[in-house]
């Protein structure tokens, strides 16, 4: 299982990034724990200035912009 986490406090870009993340597991069938971590301590906890950003399995993958859902994928069958 594939676990990734959506950093961000709620702003748009972060909520697309989150449907874009849905759309990528969905499309590539991939099991994963998607989890949202909006607290600013817990990003900041995590090494993240920028955000939105994304962590699969632990690593940071992409940070102050939203990835497409090609990438996405890209990144969660690495």
């Amino acid at each position: 299982m594939v676990t990734i986490e959506v950093l961000g406090t709620g702003c748009m870009k972060c909520k697309r990034l989150l449907k874009n993340v849905e759309k990528a597991v969905k499309e590539t069938g991939t099991e994963a724990d998607i989890v949202k971590v909006e607290d600013i301590n817990a990003i900041m906890d995590k090494g993240v200035m920028l955000t939105p950003a994304l962590i699969i399995n632990g690593e940071l993958k992409v940070s102050g912009r939203v990835a497409d859902v090609k990438e996405i994928s890209a990144l969660i069958q690495e």
